[in-house]
């Protein structure tokens, strides 16, 4: 037992070190959970932090190809053995996961498991996350001696979990005392300026019939200070940008959001995402604030059984397209779709918005920055 509890210190460490290199809480479960794996010869692991809505805030799994795991497709919900082990919060060893009354179903892609060992993750009492290994490599199913040490890993990261989650939310709160901070100071910059703006252009009114020369020298004023304060507009939209997008990038961002109305809809919402580069910030929030919006109108308005979001980039640039397959709209029925705010904010990029809707055969919105990627 010396050598296990020597796999599981350095399996534990390897979860704390995680969070001392500054990585985010999702990181940190997925070093839990490659650790488990190992620790226990597992040829499947996940990980599974629950929300308050029935599913799962986070779930990490290892074991499973990118393939295999889009085509699953959403987080699963709290039911059958999952949903069981968060309410019992006590572990579960089985020779056969698939013959256990508590087992209900999988997705059709998902690949099949047998022996199964569950452990939550608790911090006084409360259930942190579950861990999920099954098909030991190495035959025979999980034992006892396995489920003990399972015991005493998830004891220890439980402590790497709340860490990792107390570094986020303390990064989080200073990144917003700084938002505030800055924004503030720009609040004040935009406001002298606009001031400065009114005065000018007020002293050229005044001067236009006497003396022309000088209202053109403040006219020139006036364009300067215009486009002084339109950098320090923009440059506020920068600074309170979410907080999301600075600890998830545009991508997950997006797809934590799709993933959270797909809860909350009878719609079926879908997300694709190609790898994107780094993108300007000032980028990543109008792209986010178009898709929010664009999702919002085909939720509210469309009566759509599905919604899909894709997000895909090249060299040359990014475009998003959102569509639906719900009811559409004649031109004339888009006011109050907040179409024209869209429009703004993708110009304001240097994107171009496009919107097509036929009435009985849905909406698809579109955003290109730069080039296109093409459907």
């Amino acid at each position: 037992m010396t050598s296990d509890r020597d796999e599981i210190l350095q399996a534990v460490s390897s979860a704390v070190l995680a969070v001392t290199r500054h990585l985010s809480v999702r990181e940190v479960l997925q070093v839990v959970v490659r650790s488990a794996q190992r620790l226990l010869d597992a040829r499947y692991a996940a990980l599974g932090v629950p929300d308050d809505d029935g599913s799962f805030a986070e779930f990490v799994a290892e074991g499973l190809t990118d393939k295999q795991w889009e085509a699953i497709g959403p987080l699963p919900r709290q039911h059958g053995m999952l949903g069981a082990m968060l309410r019992d919060g006590a572990p579960v060893r089985l020779p056969d996961l698939r013959s256990d009354p508590r087992f209900e179903w999988w997705p059709k892609a998902h690949p099949v498991m047998r022996d199964f060992l569950g452990m939550p993750i608790r911090d006084r009492g409360r259930v942190l996350g579950i861990i999920f290994l099954a098909n030991k490599r190495s035959g025979g199913g999980f034992t006892r001696d396995d489920e003990e040490l399972l015991t005493l890993f998830a004891a220890h990261a439980s402590i790497a979990l709340i860490n990792a989650r107390l570094y986020e939310r303390g990064r989080e709160l200073a990144m917003m005392e700084e938002r505030n901070r800055v924004a503030r100071e720009l609040h004040d910059a935009v406001t002298q300026k606009l001031f400065s703006l009114r005065l000018s252009a007020q002293a050229a009114g005044d001067l236009l019939a006497k003396a022309p020369d000088k209202a053109a020298a403040e006219l020139d004023r006036v364009q300067r200070l215009a486009g002084e304060a339109l950098a320090e507009l923009r440059a506020v939209i920068v600074e309170l940008r979410p907080a999301e997008l600075d600890r998830h990038g545009l991508s997950e961002t997006l797809r934590k959001h799709v993933r959270m109305l797909d809860r909350l809809h009878p719609a079926l919402v879908t997300f694709e995402c190609g790898d994107l580069a780094p993108l300007d910030p000032e980028v990543e929030v109008a792209v986010l604030r178009v898709a929010q919006e664009a999702l919002h109108n085909a939720l509210r308005h469309s009566s759509a059984d599905l919604v899909s979001v894709r997000l895909c980039a090249t060299d040359g640039g990014l475009t998003l397209e959102v569509s639906d397959d719900g009811k559409g709209f004649e031109p004339g029925e888009s006011r109050g779709l907040g179409l024209a705010s869209m429009r703004d904010r993708a110009e304001s990029i240097g994107g171009v918005m496009t919107v097509e809707s036929i009435p009985g055969n849905g909406t698809i919105v579109r955003v290109e920055v730069g080039g296109g990627c093409g459907r």
